[in-house]
């Protein structure tokens, strides 16, 4: 039987909160999650949005919402996006300088009621998340750097997805492996085959002229 690949459009592409709502509403038949982006120009350049316009985009769609935070310092902010309706919740390892800080938060995530989330860059070995395995339910593979849009897709992505799934064998854990960047039907089908479970797309969905078809065609 054919592995059931997850979709989340991400909001990247879009610049305010109404059309984001607009977005989430014609896609919400098809895609399994809402992937919010919220950069604040200190980790990466761009700048997005708050958890008060998280808020309102959650107050008007029943999508859940997957919310990945390229912020610096996210445990002053992971309680303002819990509870302005994060699902999933995502930290960047990188944003860390206190490792044991990055377990509390990933546990108070999880003891909150929503999923939790680490995020690695493109260049950051798959081996670091090992000490965080038990704390952890989505791991998000950045397969471009993060903060831009319209990036081609990393193709050293494919190894690290395979490298996550012999890690859940080894030490006997159960995690989703998310993939956000640059994500297209071609690589769809190439992550599917090597253990990927959801998909992030931004531009691909947003710009066709049938998102629901490019939903579909991804999966």
């Amino acid at each position: 039987m054919d592995k059931t690949i997850l979709i989340a459009p991400s909001t990247d592409p879009i610049k305010s909160v109404n059309a984001i709502i607009d977005y989430a509403e014609s896609v919400k038949h098809d895609a399994d999650f809402l992937h919010c982006d919220i950069m604040d120009g200190v980790f990466v350049e761009n700048k997005t949005y708050s958890f008060r316009a998280l808020r309102a985009i959650n107050e008007k769609t029943l999508l859940p919402l997957d919310v990945h935070l390229m912020i610096d310092n996210p445990t002053k902010h992971i309680n303002d996006f819990l509870n302005a309706g994060a699902n999933i919740l995502t930290v960047h390892y990188e944003a860390y300088k206190n490792k044991e800080q990055l377990i509390k938060d990933l546990k108070h995530i999880q003891e909150f009621g929503a999923l939790s989330g680490l995020s690695i860059k493109p260049h950051t070995s798959v081996s670091e998340i090992i000490p965080y395995l038990y704390y952890i339910d989505v791991v998000l593979v950045m397969s471009v750097e993060p903060g831009k849009s319209g990036q081609k897709f990393i193709e050293s992505t494919y190894e690290k997805v395979a490298q996550l799934n012999k890690i859940k064998i080894d030490y006997d854990v159960d995690f989703k492996i998310e993939v956000d960047g640059g994500v297209n039907p071609s690589i769809s089908r190439n992550l599917k085959k090597f253990g990927a479970d959801i998909l992030v797309s931004g531009s691909y969905i947003y710009e066709s002229e049938n998102r629901l078809e490019a939903i579909s065609s991804l999966r």
